[in-house]
């Protein structure tokens, strides 16, 4: 009977089972179909039901096939470039649709903000994105080049023309008084993040060999980075934007995504462009005649002969020969020539892209001298199928290998005299003139060269556990190691002299910077009606080590040998140095967003840097922003004429610990040399463990609408940023045998200012679109506190009120129409002309500055033109070239100088140098005021043709002609030369023209 009761409810069972499976598989179908857009299969469009896990994409023919279950399934059909649709099925098992291409309003763009995405119209911070087709087709090695002009509140400038050179880039202005000029260390760069990983900062040791070739002795980390290889740049700037990346953030944020795959198809890009560049602007120089006359009249006003060592003008030398040396110098073309070859592609869930490049350029010097660099690119990402699991690795390498003189020919070579001998005599020999000249062509024997190598890897992964929950981890590793070398080879000297290969030296230097940084994340996200929630909690470890080391090698047997070490007789090692950095954070992040028009956004960071002493390693610093868009409103939702409307605002505290490494602590540094067979040692700082991290408050207030459907769209912001507690050396008194002791000073600096930009279409027609769009910075900076500035050695270069680019000058009261010579204003009336009477005070600085971008389609043609503005004061002309009446060729302008028949001139009258008052009033002419000046410029930054090659519907060939302009023209009330806000007498930026082509398969 029992055995019945189980045969009997096992029957029972199974057809309960029967039954449940039946209507399963009733409630559970395959749905096929073709996506397309005008007409034509699209691939890459993402198929998923809603409510369930199912998920599939399209394939190179528009097609797909995906289970779905429930009685009226809903699909949604997703795609990024497309609007998305949702189609609810009911007894059809074919769906075919098609997609409409969306132009991309401020609802849809996405921004990234570092350790998270936000949409643009629900973010609360100031970020601004340039993209990749802002910056394509520029024929730039270096990203920043692009970048001028295009956005508010970031000031960019190239320090030098020179490929392979460094830029001053200031997002909202300087916070620290620490400048490289003045401590070695500049406390106002910004962060470089290029695939969540920071790139190390490399200039904190320098070999010295670079300065009088790049100003500052500085490169740049982005130029290791290829332009083309870049998706998206955006800049963070106020508080709430850079607060979850803490101290480091402090000054600004540049990230940088590189390009991944994106389609299903496998898609080979080749582009390929050649330029030439010049510089331009150049001053013009005085003639032969002019020069002539100057210099007789020098001796004649100094009452002496023309002695036998004036050889440009006593005969020796041709008084009709006549070169023109700034053209010879200066005035040749480079070349630009750049190769990339890419590859992307991808298959279900998987996508990937790799590039590699070739990039070379020549300078305006003569001679070989050549930038080149090759580069590589990888990504690969991976989601799994239930797209829960998501893996990717990104990676760019890059190889450098610069070849230039010892010295920017542009600040000594063009002022030779203009009937200087030839360089070279008729057999190819440096020429000598029989010692009476002294050739540029020996010291531009000796080269310098500098190969560096970079990597930049990346992994990411992240899982979404359910319930709104997910984990995300970044790893990545960063290396950038530079071998300089500068030969000093026996050539230098004229051969009369009897200097050979003992005299010859070997300078070698390496400088080796790895980092690493791990990143572990907890996010989670969660929507509740009219609630939406978003929150995530991290950690950040992060270590960067550095080793450099300089070998100095002398006495050569021959200079056959000079390239190599061991061949010197002596082997020194001026300096070396190793330094660890370590930093280490903790952070948190809350966002929460209430019926789609109000954001609140927390940010919490607790940050731990090895810069400083154990009691003041660590930290708080947070922000928080909240933003209100009120076009969502109902008074405001239906009006036709407001599209989007928003306000925001944002406080925090961010530190900064950009000081160099051991600060705190007693150092001591080799003398590099020896006594009684032993080296010494020299104390370089004093022991302080109580400096801490400088502070900088941030606050911040912006609107920003978008008016009739988005025609126009108007951001206006405010930012007002104080530091304070600077970290400056202290003076200290001289009995202690230090000059100043690192620390905290109670000094105050405020960065204020508004910016504003606007972009409108006002035109868009079937053939034609016209965009323009305009960005306005309106800056200031001042030091505000300043603990007992007169009485200290910074009374020299900082003033209250005033901006901390600040010189102190004397004050020039004319030309004496008795003795022809400047004259300056004796401020303590001691009758004697001293540094205590430096008592003017000019800011070197922009006023304001901004940029107007417009672009033209039509049809198959596109025309991209950029203006960069700016009003700026700035060192003139008059600060570059000392006493008139030396053997030396100055700008014609330097022909206007006093002579009894012209009392009215700009200049002193010449002296050859043997006039004590008029070589010293010379020499305080270059410290006064005279020699700042404010200018207005506006320069054709960029200016770009394309055209897209037409062809039918099934070819697989694109193809695309561009030609591009870079520095085209410059419009500006300084006349006598570059108006580039850059070091004095370094060759500028060249005006670069290319030509190029594009072809996707």
């Amino acid at each position: 009977m029992k055995n019945s009761y189980y045969h009997i409810g096992g029957i029972f069972f199974g057809l309960m089972l029967a039954a449940v499976s039946t209507q399963s598989k009733a409630q559970t179908r395959t749905i096929s179909g073709t996506v397309t857009s005008s007409n034509k299969p699209l691939s890459g469009v993402i198929i998923s039901q809603e409510g369930s896990d199912q998920v599939t994409m399209t394939a190179n023919n528009g097609t797909y096939t995906i289970q779905v279950s429930a009685e009226n399934p809903v699909l949604l059909f997703r795609h990024p470039d497309y609007a998305e649709e949702k189609v609810t099925l009911s007894n059809q098992t074919v769906v075919n649709i098609s997609l409409e291409q969306k132009v991309k309003g401020i609802e849809e763009v996405i921004l990234n903000a570092g350790y998270y995405k936000v949409k643009d119209r629900e973010r609360t911070g100031s970020i601004a994105k340039v993209s990749a087709k802002d910056i394509e087709n520029q024929p730039v090695n270096n990203v920043l080049s692009a970048l001028q002009g295009r956005m508010t509140g970031v000031s960019i400038t190239q320090n030098s023309g020179v490929a392979g050179g460094g830029f001053d880039i200031k997002i909202r202005g300087r916070n620290s008084l620490r400048s490289y000029s003045t401590t070695g260390y500049d406390g106002n760069k910004p962060l470089y993040i290029v695939d969540g990983v920071p790139l190390p900062l490399v200039n904190d040791f320098n070999s010295g060999m670079t300065a009088s070739i790049l100003p500052y002795n500085e490169t740049n980390p982005l130029n290791s980075i290829n332009p083309d290889d870049i998706e998206s740049l955006e800049v963070l700037k106020d508080a709430d934007a850079t607060a979850i990346y803490g101290s480091k953030g402090a000054n600004g944020v540049i990230l940088i995504t590189t390009k991944r795959g994106k389609k299903e198809k496998t898609e080979v890009n080749l582009r390929t462009s050649y330029g030439l560049g010049q510089m331009t602007n150049l001053p013009k120089m005085m003639n032969l005649e002019e020069y002539v006359a100057m210099r007789r009249l020098a001796f004649a006003n100094d009452g002496v002969a023309v002695p036998s060592n004036a050889y440009d003008i006593n005969g020796v030398w041709s008084p009709e020969k006549t070169t023109d040396w700034q053209k010879y110098f200066v005035g040749n073309t480079a070349e630009v020539s750049d190769v990339q070859l890419g590859v992307s592609g991808g298959s279900g869930n998987t996508q990937f892209t790799v590039s590699g490049g070739h990039n070379e350029e020549t300078t305006v010097f003569p001679g070989s001298y050549r930038y080149k660099r090759n580069n590589m690119g990888v990504s690969v990402n991976h989601t799994s199928a239930d797209r829960k699991f998501q893996i990717g690795f990104n990676g760019t390498a890059a190889l450098q290998d610069n070849v230039l003189p010892p010295t920017d020919f542009n600040i000594v070579y063009p002022v030779l005299a203009p009937n200087a001998p030839d360089l070279y005599t008729s057999s190819g020999m440096i020429n000598w003139e029989n010692n009476t000249f002294n050739n540029p062509m020996g010291p531009a024997t000796q080269t310098f060269s500098v190969k560096t190598k970079s990597l930049n890897a990346n992994m990411t992964s992240s899982y979404q556990f359910g319930s709104g929950f997910s984990a995300n981890l970044n790893s990545g590793y960063s290396t950038y190691n530079s071998y300089e070398q500068k030969i000093f080879p026996k050539t230098t000297y004229n051969p009369s002299s009897n200097i050979g290969s003992s005299s010859s030296s070997l300078r070698k230097a390496q400088k080796l910077n790895e980092s690493w940084i791990l990143e572990p994340q907890l996010n989670y996200e969660k929507r509740l009606e009219k609630h939406q929630f978003s929150a995530l909690v991290g950690a950040s470890f992060q270590e960067q080590k550095s080793d450099n080391i300089v070998i100095l090698g002398r006495n050569f047997p021959s200079d056959d040998l000079l390239t190599n070490m061991a061949a010197a007789a002596s082997i020194t090692v001026p300096s070396a140095s190793e330094s660890l950095y370590r930093y280490q954070a903790v952070y948190a992040r809350l966002n929460y967003g209430y019926n789609k028009r109000y954001f609140l956004n927390l940010t919490g960071r607790r940050d731990g840097s090895s810069r400083f002493g154990s009691e003041r390693r660590y930290a708080n610093f947070g922000a928080i922003g909240a933003s209100w868009l009120f076009s969502e409103e109902k008074l405001l939702k239906d009006r036709s004429w407001l599209s989007f409307g928003k306000l925001r605002t944002s406080y925090g505290i961010a530190g900064n610990d950009q000081i160099g490494d051991y600060q705190y602590y007693d150092t001591y540094q080799s003398t590099g040399g020896s006594y009684g067979g032993n080296s010494g040692l020299v104390p370089q700082r004093l022991y302080n463990k109580n400096f801490g991290w400088e502070l900088t408050r941030k606050f911040e207030a912006a609107l920003e609408m978008g008016l009739f459907k988005e025609r126009l769209n108007l951001n206006i912001g405010y930012y007002h940023n104080t530091s304070s507690n600077q970290l400056v050396g202290i003076p200290m008194p001289a009995t202690v045998g230090f000059s100043s002791i690192q620390a905290n000073l109670d000094a105050t600096v405020r960065n204020r200012g508004l910016e504003v930009s606007m972009e409108s279409v006002p035109v868009k027609t079937e053939y034609w679109k016209w965009t323009t769009s305009l960005n306005f910075t309106l800056p200031e900076n001042k030091l505000m506190k300043f603990p007992n500035l007169d009485k200290s050695t910074y009374a020299n270069r900082f003033e209250i009120g005033k901006s901390i680019s600040l010189v102190k000058l004397y004050q020039y009261t004319g030309i004496d129409p008795v003795t022809g010579l400047y004259t300056f204003y004796d401020t303590n009336q001691d009758g004697k002309i001293n540094t205590a009477d430096r008592n003017v005070s000019k800011e070197i600085k922009e006023y304001w500055y901004g940029g107007l971008q417009n672009s033209i389609q039509y049809k198959n043609w596109s025309f991209d033109l950029l203006l960069q503005f700016v009003s700026q004061s700035q060192y003139n002309v008059k600060s570059m070239y000392g006493n008139i009446g030396n053997m030396s060729n100055m700008p014609a302008i330097f022909t206007d100088y006093w002579t009894p028949e012209n009392p009215d001139a700009e200049f002193q009258k010449p002296s050859a140098g043997y006039s004590p008052a008029a070589v010293t009033a010379s020499s305080l002419f270059l410290l006064s005021d005279a020699t700042v000046s404010d200018s207005f410029t506006v320069r054709v930054k960029n200016a770009t043709l394309s055209y897209s090659i037409p062809s039918d519907s099934n070819s697989k060939l694109k193809a695309r002609l561009f030609m591009s302009g870079q520095n085209l023209f410059v419009f500006s009330s300084y006349k006598e030369g570059n108006p580039e806000f850059m070091a004095a007498g370094y060759t500028s930026p060249l005006r670069v023209v290319s030509f190029g082509l594009s072809l996707t398969y």
